[in-house]
């Protein structure tokens, strides 16, 4: 994972350029963040979809060379790392010795610090709450020179704001996080075919005390007959015996290796992929047992996806919405996606716990959460998210920042109140593209 020369966003828009990239090496080797004229941010590999990691005409600072792992307790589970280790390195270390990640999202090719900047979630967070609600200590940089250990109990406010923080209050040197124990890589899952959001509801009620990951697939373009139907993943680790030193084959990772013609994801291919998707299972209930790889990172096995998206990119759109009438608020927002004209066949749909991050700004909270992809389209696609944001806002729900790439700022100040406490924290001399764009005065 090398960066590149222009920091760009997995969604790759908008497309900014920072006025200098200033790579970081040395935890004991860093340069003066006060002496830059321009604002700084942590970088690291992009997987971010929107501007979050983006600082247009500042200096983003590369942060991907701290890579190394700095102690590891093997009894009790406890990792410590520098923020540029990857959740990839990570599971490339723990998972032979009976450890698996706390909390990940659905790509390993995330620096440590980003997941703790972003506070990400994962298909357990009705389990395990966030990847912050994990996170032991961290020692963080600002730009006085200053070097802080932040715990819920040293630097405590800090350590709430810099969880969920955008990478605005410093720059995240070393993490200290727990681990899951594990019996062995492979996960005992049932694929489960529904033909509405009625039907989810009661797969999902049924699953949340008894297994560990949940996660939905939804056709956003079925019709009204249809409306709401997909595809429910839910699993378990194995524990048989058999499979707890199996080794899984290593398949060669795919690529795309150009930018696909703007014209390949329409209407009309997304709707042949969503029904070919829906029926290729044979039987409505599949068990079976998978790596976690494929569980966890399917989009990962192939290398540059984000370039189907063609040289426009792509905006992901992920809300989470209150439990009450939450079903009636995502057949709405359904409904209104497939009337536009757009669509996506990424769809990921779940329902969101009770357990509650440290972060300030942390996005997950008890309701529904749905995640899609949408061709940019440019003013057609806009038009779609600002009535979609019309339904969110009435429902009382949110917007996730770390994959927004067009939200108001009105919205941002309407959905995180917090974000006045939050501000006194950010370091003086830090900004982002996002951060700017959502902090214009209302």
């Amino acid at each position: 994972m090398v960066l590149s020369k222009t920091p760009q966003s997995w969604g790759r828009y908008p497309s900014v350029k920072p006025k200098q990239v200033v790579p970081v090496f040395w935890r004991d080797e860093l340069p003066d963040l006060a002496a830059f004229d321009q604002p700084v941010l942590p970088f690291a590999y992009g997987r971010s979809y929107g501007d979050s990691c983006l600082n247009e005409g500042g200096i983003s600072l590369d942060v991907s060379p701290l890579r190394r792992f700095l102690a590891f307790d093997k009894e009790r589970g406890i990792l410590r790392c520098e923020a540029g280790v990857s959740l990839a390195d990570v599971l490339e270390l723990v998972v032979p010795q009976g450890w698996f990640l706390p909390v990940t999202p659905g790509t390993k090719f995330v620096s440590v610090g980003g997941a703790i900047a972003n506070d990400v979630h994962g298909k357990n967070h009705h389990k395990a709450g966030t990847f912050g609600c994990h996170v032991t200590c961290f020692e963080l940089l600002r730009s006085d020179g200053e070097r802080l250990v932040c715990s819920p109990t040293q630097n405590s406010e800090l350590f709430r704001a810099t969880i969920g923080g955008l990478g605005l209050t410093g720059v995240i040197l070393w993490a200290e996080f727990r681990l899951k124990p594990i019996t062995g890589p492979f996960l005992a899952m049932d694929q489960i075919r529904f033909s509405s959001l009625d039907a989810f509801k009661e797969i999902a009620d049924a699953s949340d005390e008894t297994f560990e990951y949940t996660v939905a697939w939804v056709d956003c373009l079925a019709s009204e007959k249809e409306l709401g139907r997909g595809i429910f993943m839910r699993a378990n680790n194995e524990h048989s015996e058999q499979y707890s030193f199996k080794r899984a084959s290593r398949k060669l990772p795919l690529a795309v290796p150009f930018d696909f013609p703007s014209f390949t994801l329409n209407t009309l291919s997304m709707k042949a992929f969503n029904t070919a998707y829906y029926n290729a299972q044979r039987s409505d209930n599949v068990h079976k047992i998978v790596y976690y790889e494929p569980f966890f990172y399917p989009l990962d096995a192939v290398h540059n996806w984000n370039r189907i998206y063609g040289k426009r990119g792509f905006f992901q759109y992920q809300c989470v919405v209150p439990f009450a009438h939450g079903y009636e608020t995502i057949k709405e927002i359904l409904r209104r996606i497939r009337r536009s004209g757009e669509g996506s066949f990424l769809t990921v749909f779940k329902k969101f716990g009770t357990i509650s991050s440290p972060g300030m700004l942390s996005f997950p909270r008890p309701g529904l959460t749905l995640a899609l992809d949408f061709p940019n389209n440019g003013r057609k696609t806009l038009r779609l998210f600002e009535s979609l944001d019309g339904i969110v806002r009435e429902s009382g729900g949110i917007i996730y920042p770390a994959k927004d790439a067009r939200m108001h700022a009105e919205d941002f100040q309407s959905y995180f109140p917090q974000w006045k406490e939050f501000e006194q924290y950010i370091d003086p001399h830090f900004s982002s593209s996002f951060w700017r764009r959502v902090t214009i005065p209302v």
